[in-house]
């Protein structure tokens, strides 16, 4: 079985994912952290995100892998560095290049077919797993997307993560749309917890546990 999660930026798509995936004993595949990888390999080895081709050609040459929470590129541990502001402010550009996307949606549905998984990221329902069983899209208001940022990353400063945040929503605009079928859950006023417990309650109501 298949649990699809999309969602904008700051929407808890990720915590809610890793949540629901060990409540689930599935295994968790966070999309987003391919093209994270991908853009942070680019940056380090010097080649121009504007360029679709040699973006294409970097993320079929270097694979991107998880094992037990650990991402990895060109067999560096790049875990951490994914999460930096650095590559959130260009991430969406990389995430753009047809190219790029060709290479990590054949990747990600190949992941996909393991079995039963929970995989998190944007155009998951849509694109990468349209026939996944469920298909969830979560929501939050900017102001309260733009305060857990600060909570993950406080060094940033709040004017300047609300101003990332928007920005990504403006290039992300296409890729942010709910799957047919898809559940809309707005998170802004609930836990973590209470999502994961949402989820399993529409997993369970489907018959599909």
């Amino acid at each position: 079985m298949i649990v699809a999660i999309d969602g904008p930026a700051g929407a808890g798509k990720s915590t809610v994912a890793r949540r629901l995936a060990e409540r689930l004993g599935f295994p968790y595949l966070d999309t987003g952290a391919m093209y994270r990888a991908l853009t942070w390999l680019a940056l380090e080895q010097g080649v121009s995100l504007e360029d679709g081709g040699a973006m294409g050609a970097l993320a079929r040459e270097h694979p991107v892998a998880f094992e037990d929470g650990i991402v990895t590129i060109a067999e560096q541990d790049v875990t951490t560095e994914i999460r930096e502001a650095r590559i959130d402010r260009v991430v969406s550009a990389v995430a753009r290049h047809p190219e790029v996307r060709e290479v990590m949606r054949e990747r990600q549905r190949r992941l996909a077919q393991i079995g039963d998984a929970v995989v998190e990221g944007r155009d998951i329902g849509t694109v990468v797993c349209p026939d996944a069983e469920v298909k969830v899209y979560l929501v939050a208001d900017a102001a309260e997307r733009a305060r857990r940022r600060l909570g993950e990353r406080p060094l940033e400063g709040a004017d300047a993560l609300a101003t990332d945040l928007q920005l990504r929503d403006e290039r992300d605009a296409a890729q942010m749309q709910p799957a047919e079928g898809a559940d809309v859950i707005d998170t802004t006023d609930l836990s973590a917890d209470d999502v994961v417990s949402r989820i399993e309650l529409l997993i369970h109501a489907r018959g599909t546990a």
